[in-house]
């Protein structure tokens, strides 16, 4: 095979694992992989089905194994490139290990294959993309929640603990509670009044951590996620529109191009016309002659 005959080959593969029946297939069987996976936890005790389970997914796995194999031909060294491919590759490689003896975990890992969406759906993609640019922000915000977790832990502890051992008796204890607080989850009446019973002032300590953590630093992660996702799309648009101001420049080259040889053959037909006229000026003047 040429080299002019690989480009084109490797094309037509790149079309192919791009085309949209291609991925509205792969999309649709890590669906129904998905459903497969959850039916083995039903307890279903009969002989077919349980012979046709491991069937079904010993066929999605060589289907998955295939994929991968034409994008790795199709794309080459670009492949691996590209994150969501390593992340293809680490869960459908789970799948291939072994289920038995020290592998036996990585057989409940194999509903991992069902955020393979998140690489073949291009919208999960970027809800997921925008998730991962928010962790910086997010870090700083969980930072400054776990500062505010343990000075309010300690002060629980001092302040509740001989009241309520069982709630506030150690510094881990106090944590784990002031966790059930900020979830709202029970707190008045399995916690802040049971010590307010003993200590009387302690609705002031409850109400001014819950604004902080529920009601403060919580929504900063929502304010976070969001500029993420903004940021994101704003980005999508801008490289949409650096695109389209590229094809449109190429096009207008091509149709520069195309006037400049337009002119050319126009100059060349005049001067064609030209010379001829001449030569029929210069053959009537010698027949006048004669």
């Amino acid at each position: 095979m040429t080299d002019s005959a690989k480009p084109g080959w490797r094309d037509r593969l790149v079309a192919l694992v791009e085309h949209p029946v291609f991925l509205n297939f792969v999309t649709g069987l890590i669906l129904f992989n998905a459903v497969t996976l959850g039916l083995e936890t039903y307890p279903i005790h009969a002989g077919w089905f349980d012979a046709a389970l491991p069937v079904f997914d010993a066929i999605i796995v060589t289907i998955f194994v295939i994929e991968l194999l034409l994008k790795m031909v199709a794309y080459g060294p670009r492949f691996f490139k590209s994150g969501w491919n390593w992340f293809d590759v680490i869960v459908v490689g789970i799948s291939l290990a072994p289920a038995a003896g020290a592998f036996t975990v990585l057989r409940a890992l194999r509903i991992l294959r069902v955020f393979r969406l998140f690489s073949v759906m291009p919208e999960m993609r970027k809800v997921v993309e925008a998730l991962m640019r928010a962790i910086p922000g997010m870090g700083a915000i969980i930072a400054v929640l776990g500062l505010t977790f343990y000075v309010s832990a300690v002060m629980a502890t001092k302040l509740f603990g001989e009241s309520s051992p069982d709630l506030f008796g150690t510094l881990g204890g106090s944590a784990f509670t002031l966790f059930q607080v900020m979830t709202l989850e029970g707190w008045a009446m399995e916690v802040a009044r049971p010590v307010m019973a003993e200590v009387s002032f302690a609705w002031i300590f409850f109400l001014v951590f819950i604004v902080l953590t529920s009601f403060a630093i919580l929504n900063l992660f929502i304010a976070v996620i969001v500029d993420s996702l903004q940021s994101k799309h704003f980005d999508d648009e801008e490289a949409r529109e650096e695109k389209e101001a590229a094809e449109a420049h190429a096009d207008r080259a091509i149709l520069r191009e195309e006037l400049a040889a337009l002119r050319a053959d126009i100059a060349a037909l005049r001067s064609e016309v030209a010379q001829g006229m001449r030569s029929a000026s210069a053959s009537k003047a010698r027949d006048s002659d004669e």
